[in-house]
């Protein structure tokens, strides 16, 4: 196979740079990220209701944004959406110290699964493990967030039964430690995890097979294994061998989850975190419905929806999404 036509030919802007910390230093850093992102591609994202509030936390306000059918604009108390909707609590990624809920793999995933599905997403901006900030802080401003939301659940018009939670990289590792947590106090457990390209283990096995694409990727869309743990340490705040189960649910026993939708890419170096998930679940007797995204690299989803391969990735989770259902509690 081979890389992604599209996605190919937005390479170049970032070819060399390291990281993305190195890129933001140079001057014409911002640019050369809009351009990689596909920011000039001919693409307007649905016009779709949003509005910002947010979830008591043990940790402070949780800052969220609510995108679905509102009938009145304003405050969410006293209004209502149409009833009977899917929804989604939904954790951006970033390598748990980066990423934000502007970012397209957030903003313009909202607006896109509102549009195809009638639903309503929350997403979340969740604190991130910089300035003294670790595990389980995060994890804790993910539980508030899905709490306020099960609880806001009639007054947003979303189906109980169909709230489904997730992520992407980082943002999935939450919502499978989440999901853990739910499960293991007895509350009330997602439809339907959605899990795009995630990250999910503190020992991430390299590709089976060596690849002449792989190696030609730019660096900053590479993961080594020391990349995979600096990552991990400083979410934890410590060593990977101290981890709770809750901040690496790949490595826990799964059983009792809720099913899940993943999304993998084919040139990844974490896509075999995805493999290894699925198979987990399955061995569990969880249902999982597994997509490789043949052409993709990791954190494809922040690039513009004007590319195919975008819209194909954002079709899957919608009709996930769409199609959850069945009580867990």
């Amino acid at each position: 196979m081979s890389l992604d036509a599209e996605l190919g030919a937005l390479m170049e802007p970032v070819a060399g740079a390291s990281s993305f910390a190195e890129l933001l230093a140079d001057p014409s850093g911002v640019n050369r990220l809009e351009a990689f992102s596909g920011a000039g591609l001919p693409y307007v994202p649905p016009d779709v209701p949003m509005v910002v509030t947010h979830a008591p936390g043990p940790n402070g306000p949780v800052p969220l944004r609510v995108y679905g059918p509102l009938r009145v604009y304003g405050p969410l108390r006293g209004n209502a959406f149409d009833g009977g909707v899917p929804g989604l609590v939904w954790l951006h990624g970033g390598g748990f110290g980066g990423g934000d809920v502007q970012m397209r793999e957030a903003d313009q995933l909202a607006r896109e699964l509102v549009a195809r599905t009638g639903g309503v997403v929350v997403s979340v901006d969740y604190r991130l493990a910089r300035d003294g900030v670790h595990f389980p802080v995060p994890h804790e401003d993910v539980l508030a967030a899905w709490f306020w939301t099960v609880e806001q659940a009639p007054a947003l018009g979303i189906e109980p039964d169909n709230l489904c939670l997730g992520g992407a990289s980082a943002g999935a590792n939450l919502a499978g430690g989440a999901a853990m947590y739910l499960k293991d106090i007895g509350k009330q457990l997602p439809a339907k995890m959605l899990l795009a390209y995630p990250f999910l283990h503190s020992t991430v096995p390299p590709l089976k097979e060596a690849s002449a694409v792989m190696a030609s990727l730019p660096p900053i869309l590479r993961f080594s294994a020391e990349d995979c743990t600096a990552m991990m340490e400083n979410y934890i705040g410590g060593p990977a061998g101290m981890a709770s189960s809750y901040a690496v649910p790949g490595n826990s026993d799964p059983s009792g989850l809720p099913p899940a939708a993943i999304l993998a890419c084919e040139y990844d170096d974490l896509r075999p975190s995805a493999e290894l998930y699925a198979a987990s679940l399955r061995g569990a007797g969880i249902d999982v419905a597994f997509r490789l995204e043949e052409g993709a690299t990791h954190g494809y989803l922040n690039h513009s929806a004007a590319l195919g391969i975008v819209q194909r990735g954002l079709a899957f989770l919608a009709t996930e999404l769409a199609t959850a259902g069945g009580s867990n509690d």
